[in-house]
């Protein structure tokens, strides 16, 4: 299983690659749970962007300090906080960054730390440095009230993704 640019996907799931032999593979439906007619169409937007030609070179002539999967991570995890809500709303930048840490220790476990650390995302600012790239580029819409200082703070990596941890002997 070969991917282009560190990822390849069959239709049904999507496998990131770590290194050239190190993957984690994920259904398309990035959320979990029971796939939902909403769900589906975030699947193919986020998919859409990940093929797209041009858009991940655009991105990466922008802000080359994340992995283009950081950027797909972030979006999945927007739409993983919109499936929470009864209605879709604008999210804000601690919500985000809480649906981020979520997805993460959802999607790799004891792992989230240092698969978003090979990304390059360390801190929830770096998170907030995702999204204004993203709206910058025009694939997000921000409010005028949302600010890069949204993101500032908002938890402690270690904190959050190993003292936290649910099975971390850390906290007892």
């Amino acid at each position: 299983m070969k991917g282009r640019r560190g990822y390849c996907c069959d239709g049904l799931r999507v496998s990131v690659f770590l290194t050239p032999t190190t993957f984690i593979t994920f259904p398309l439906d990035f959320v979990g749970g029971r796939p939902s007619s909403r769900s589906r169409d975030s699947e193919v937007r986020v998919s859409e962007l990940a093929f797209r030609e041009g858009i991940m070179d655009q991105i990466r002539l922008r802000e080359q300090r994340f992995d283009e999967r950081a950027y797909l991570f972030v979006l999945a995890s927007l739409e993983h906080s919109q499936t929470k809500l009864t209605e879709r709303r604008h999210i804000t930048g601690p919500e985000l960054t809480k649906a981020c840490r979520d997805l993460a220790l959802h999607r790799f476990g004891v792992m989230a730390r240092l698969v978003l650390e090979h990304w390059g995302v360390r801190s929830t600012m770096d998170i907030g440095d995702i999204v204004f790239t993203l709206v910058d580029m025009g694939l997000l819409i921000s409010q005028p009230q949302d600010s890069r200082d949204d993101f500032l703070g908002v938890f402690d990596f270690a904190d959050a993704f190993e003292r936290e941890y649910p099975w971390s002997t850390a906290h007892v």
